[in-house]
């Protein structure tokens, strides 16, 4: 296919994808529960973090996390007493444990009382450097300032060595994209679309090879930024709406 071509097919995909039917069987369902931006952000980071594997055991896990959180997760993170933060332990999503889980309160606590919120990290991060890899990155050393266990750092990806981020750039679509289908939120309306990155992801990866937009193999921060590049190509202000038709042909294993 010829740059036409491929913009046709995927603009048809995302028109396809990019829809309120998307919501249901993935993990945007879960923010989508609540309508208070905290509580948007804080449910929706929660359940990004936990977003590997089969999307039913995804979902069915950040679920039973905001149960634990009485499903006022913003309430929660800056409010909860020890006995209530005690129940989190039993939580278990694959290798994130409660261990994992009870920094993660900490840190969105320190977060939001520290340091003005989720929002104002990444729109002063990007602010700042002008740049969402930069922004990532000092994200990163502000979520682990707090005293923690070396394990836990897994848990969130570190653009700085090169990792894919694709939970965070995933994050950072739901927020920032505008809710114009009723699918991302459009929440963070300071951080341009265009400075967006492609969640990058099994799926999307294969999918881009499949159809010349990607030449590197691993799948990795040089991918995204290869990825990405190409993307803008088609859609310089908004590359990352075609997340929904790379992701959404991959996962539905078309050819």
């Amino acid at each position: 296919m010829n740059d036409s071509e491929l913009k046709a097919y995927l603009d048809a995909q995302v028109k396809r994808y990019n829809c309120i039917d998307f919501i249901e069987n993935d993990p945007i369902s879960i923010p989508h529960r609540y309508t208070c931006a905290h509580d948007i952000e804080i449910a929706g980071f929660l359940a990004a973090t936990i977003a590997w594997g089969q999307r039913k055991s995804i979902i069915k896990s950040a679920k039973q996390l905001m149960d634990i959180m009485d499903n006022e997760p913003h309430d929660f993170v800056l409010n909860h007493t020890k006995h209530e933060l005690a129940a989190i332990d039993k939580f278990v999503y694959r290798t994130f444990n409660g261990v994992d889980c009870q920094y993660f309160i900490a840190s969105l606590k320190n977060i939001y009382t520290n340091h003005g919120g989720l929002h104002k990290v990444f729109a002063d991060g990007f602010a700042q450097t002008g740049n969402m890899h930069n922004t990532l990155a000092q994200f990163y050393n502000i979520f682990f300032e707090l005293p923690h266990q070396q394990r836990t750092q897994k848990h969130l990806a570190n653009v700085a060595k090169g990792s894919a981020g694709k939970r965070l750039n995933m994050y950072l679509r739901w927020m920032v994209r505008p809710a114009d289908t009723d699918v991302d939120f459009g929440l963070w309306t300071d951080i341009p679309t265009s400075a967006l990155y492609i969640p990058l992801d099994v799926h999307c990866g294969n999918v881009a090879r499949q159809l010349g937009l990607l030449k590197r193999t691993q799948n990795d921060w040089r991918a995204v930024d290869e990825l990405t590049t190409r993307l803008r190509d088609f859609c310089p202000e908004d590359p990352v709406k075609y997340d929904f038709a790379l992701f959404g042909a991959g996962v539905n294993k078309e050819k």
